[in-house]
């Protein structure tokens, strides 16, 4: 495989369908969505009937059966449409709210959940920050009391995407004692008795993922609802940390593609002095230093996934990957403003909306500096 372009036929005609996906269902309608603070439920019908939803996963729930490659694919065209937020809600459905059912999820919670959820039929969200804590997932407050053959959960969850649209939480709760290894996940309908959505958060940006708060008083779900085992939560949102920062490195990568193509638009058809911008050194030069350190962050990430789907542990180089790509796309998103000058301040400009948008990429998924713990500790430092 050739890291400067490891993708095949295959992967190119997966990509071809999401861009007309892209074109299709998201560039006319995401101004919209915006508006609304939410993606529409026949959204993800759509996608799932494409099979979109399902890429990662065995083929007997639904899905495709594919790799990480694909879901780089995806994440990159996705990010590409220049509407974040709608990015971040579809790979909510797909990756965050469904990856630990498919891989540690009783064979009942996959049919129940998983199956409907490749469909696009029942949309879920992952529960797992807390108004006092969130990448200190160890610390998490939120409940799970057993009784029986029942777990009676209390607690708060926030910004939490897809909350207000979302028919199940996969939910991180305390079964045990103080500390990781008494943490479990567990699924939650949201039809269950006790279960509430609190406010629509307002954010700087990815306005069409809708985040919310969510709470829980004295809601009882079935013991079999838990997933895995009972206290080994931790380990199963460590592992899936995994996979949700590939796909921000995939939304990194697509929103810098995005970004340039607006750099070099705008410096080709804007003027200073009779002379388009782009023929000023100043600017060629700052975009050749972009395009050099964007396929750095491009083969960076590359060795991550392919260490990812060969099944190595690659913690160390998945959290390289998310920090570089995190820091690079808010300093791209940072220059083409700058070269925008007054109109890169303007709304009507997408470099506005995706320099807000991308704001957020070194804190979700684990911040810089959590990745720079896991980078050290795995360096032997």
């Amino acid at each position: 495989m050739s890291f400067m372009n490891p993708f095949t036929d295959e992967h190119e005609m997966f990509r071809k369908m999401v861009s007309g996906f892209v074109k299709k269902e998201i560039k006319p309608n995401a101004e919209h969505w915006e508006e609304m603070g939410e993606v529409p439920r026949e959204v993800f019908l759509k996608l799932g009937d494409l099979g979109i939803l399902g890429t990662r996963y065995d083929e007997k729930y639904g899905g495709s059966g594919l790799d990480f490659w694909y879901t780089l694919i995806l994440c990159e065209e996705l990010a590409k449409s220049k509407y974040m937020g709608a990015a971040v809600s579809i790979l909510m459905q797909c990756e965050m709210c469904t990856a630990a059912i498919h891989e540690e999820g009783s064979e009942e919670l996959k049919q129940q959940y998983l199956v409907p959820a490749i469909k696009g039929e029942l949309l879920g969200c992952l529960g797992v920050t807390e108004p006092s804590t969130g990448s200190d997932v160890g610390s998490i407050r939120t409940t799970a009391r057993r009784e029986g053959d029942s777990y009676i959960i209390n607690g708060a969850k926030t910004f939490i995407t897809n909350g207000s649209i979302a028919d199940y939480v996969l939910l991180a709760v305390r079964t045990g004692g103080q500390g990781t290894k008494g943490v479990s996940l567990i699924v939650i309908p949201t039809n269950t008795p006790g279960f509430s959505v609190g406010r629509k958060l307002k954010k700087m940006g990815v306005h069409c993922s809708a985040t919310t708060e969510l709470s829980f008083e004295d809601c009882v779900v079935p013991a079999s609802n838990i997933i895995g085992e009972e206290n080994a939560g931790f380990k199963y949102i460590m592992h899936h940390f995994q996979g949700e920062r590939i796909v921000l490195c995939g939304f990194a990568l697509g929103a810098m593609e995005a970004l340039m193509e607006e750099a070099v638009a705008y410096g080709e058809s804007r003027e200073i002095s009779g002379r388009p911008v782009l023929e000023y050194q100043v600017w060629r030069h700052k975009l050749a230093d972009l395009y050099t350190q964007i396929m750095a962050a491009r083969q960076l990430t590359y060795l991550a996934v392919d260490a990812a789907n060969s099944g190595i542990r690659a913690e160390k180089e998945i959290s390289m990957a998310k920090l570089f790509t995190a820091n690079l796309v808010k300093e791209v998103a940072n220059e083409v403003l700058q070269m925008h000058g007054g109109y890169g301040y303007m709304e009507e400009y997408p470099v506005c909306r995706i320099y807000r948008d991308v704001a957020a990429f070194t804190i979700g998924g684990g911040t810089n500096e959590v990745m720079r713990e896991i980078i050290a500790k795995q360096s032997g430092l």
